[in-house]
């Protein structure tokens, strides 16, 4: 009775009892193993540097590094047979180097420790996927400098509410995305700088009484130095908090984009046109035409702040040095690191295949009163009207051309002096919506010859 009792409680696949069960929860194989060229290159350094210092002979070193190389051959092939009894990537390679190599493989770990050698490689993947952000940021930005470049004079309604407020530049638009991503870069470059200690030589907590070279695998590794504080080394996650921190931003910006690509799309707007490549169609509606990339980036961004939340719950509460806890902060940090490349590879071939409807565009513009601030600007500039009544005047002039059915350029001269006698022929000057976004040449601001300048400094910056 007590076994069927027991078979019930570990059910299924775990019916063998509580040592399935606990080498289900202990391994991380199937998600670490994703770290076995960093691992492989961190095994490689330190054998070279044992060698170096006299720890291990020449012979072995050698032995070693050929050994390595040849089991990372075997995982690139996908020959190589993983186990779970094994627990993890550096178990793994390790026992398959003894069968390689033979006795010197048992050499290899001398100095080091389980918990520095899985920080080194944590830290070597965070770096390399860190890197490929850049890229990717890169690319994205360039795609956007291409757009705001061909668009620099192209007028279209600016928002604030999602309401009509001002006519801006479909360059100027896409200029506030690159300034966006270009902060995203600098908190992604700055993390890898921040990161680029190296924890190798820290061992389990306390350093090593075996006269390593800590300078020489930090070198090798491509790292600025070694880690200061061993209980510090094997025991921070920071770097891949800092990484979730600099994705969540950017993948918050993507969703935004993401919004705008929907709505923008849609037939009540038709101010870009999604490429094919990039939309799919109904199964039953054959007019539709569904900005399915845009709407997958605007939910996958979930699962990156997810993840960024998750390992904060799991580092909150660990006391120095290491835990087993800090074997999930694996997981999340792969799944946020592919769903932020994704979406950012996805945003780069939208925006690069989009085509802006100028004419819709500029049609919008004009709608909503969006010349109002000029003309309330034209009040205090010709009029010498204090804004506060220029801002009155104005409203009166938009409550006006509401009333009978037109935009404030369609008002007569006659019209408007009704409401304020000064106001002369003039005023017509500013209220075209190129004239607007024309007069806006403050730094900063939405000028065609602004935008030019900006996309110019960028793509300097940039190559």
């Amino acid at each position: 009775m007590a076994d069927k009792t027991s078979n019930q409680m570990w059910g299924g696949r775990f019916a063998a009892g509580p040592d399935a069960i606990m080498e289900a929860i202990n391994a991380s194989i199937w998600f670490d193993k994703r770290m076995a060229a960093q691992d492989i290159a961190g095994s490689k350094a330190h054998a070279a540097m044992l060698a170096a210092t006299g720890i291990i002979t020449d012979s072995d070193a050698a032995a070693m590094a050929k050994g390595l190389d040849s089991v990372l051959a075997e995982i690139d092939a996908g020959e190589f047979a993983f186990s779970a009894e094994l627990e993890d990537i550096h178990m793994n390679v390790e026992a398959r180097l003894k069968e390689v190599i033979g006795e010197p493989a048992g050499r290899l770990h001398t100095g080091r420790s389980r918990n520095d050698q899985v920080a080194t490689d944590f830290k070597l993947w965070v770096r390399d996927q860190l890197d490929a952000t850049e890229g990717a940021l890169i690319a994205l930005m360039r795609a956007l400098l291409a757009q705001a470049g061909a668009g620099a004079d192209w007028v279209m309604p600016g928002f604030t509410h999602l309401q009509v407020a001002q006519p801006v530049t479909w360059g100027h638009h896409m200029m506030a995305y690159v300034e966006m991503f270009a902060r995203d870069l600098s908190r992604v470059r700055d993390a890898r700088t921040r990161m680029n200690e190296c924890p190798l030589g820290a061992a389990a907590l306390a350093g090593t009484s075996f006269p390593i070279d800590r300078d020489m695998t930090a070198q090798a590794l491509g790292f600025d130095r070694p880690s200061a504080n061993s209980l510090d080394a094997v025991s921070d996650r920071d770097f891949a908090l800092d990484f979730l921190g600099a994705a969540s931003i950017c993948a918050m910006h993507l969703s935004r984009m993401a919004e705008e690509l929907v709505i923008w799309s849609s037939a009540q707007f038709r101010f870009v046109a999604l490429s094919d490549r990039f939309s799919t169609g109904s199964s039953i509606m054959p007019q539709k035409k569904n900005p399915d990339a845009a709407e997958l980036i605007r939910a996958k961004i979930g699962r990156i702040f997810g993840a960024n939340v998750a390992l904060m719950m799991v580092m909150k509460g660990l006391p120095l040095a290491y835990s087993k806890d800090m074997q999930e902060d694996k997981e999340q940090v792969f799944d946020a690191a592919d769903n932020l490349m994704l979406a950012l590879a996805a945003m780069e071939g939208m925006v690069r295949d989009m085509s802006a409807n100028k004419d819709v565009l500029e049609a919008a513009a004009a709608t909503g009163f969006s010349t109002a601030t000029d003309l309330a600007d034209w009040l205090v500039r010709v009029l010498n009207m204090p804004f506060r009544e220029a801002h009155h005047v104005t409203g009166s002039l938009v409550a006006l051309a509401e009333k009978k059915g037109c935009d404030l350029p369609d008002l007569a001269l006659t019209d408007m002096q009704g409401v304020h006698s000064d106001i002369s022929r003039d005023v017509f000057d500013v209220l075209g919506v190129h004239n607007s976004v024309a007069s806006r040449v403050s730094y900063g601001g939405t000028a065609p010859v602004n935008v030019r300048a900006q996309v110019a400094r960028w793509q300097e910056i940039l190559e």
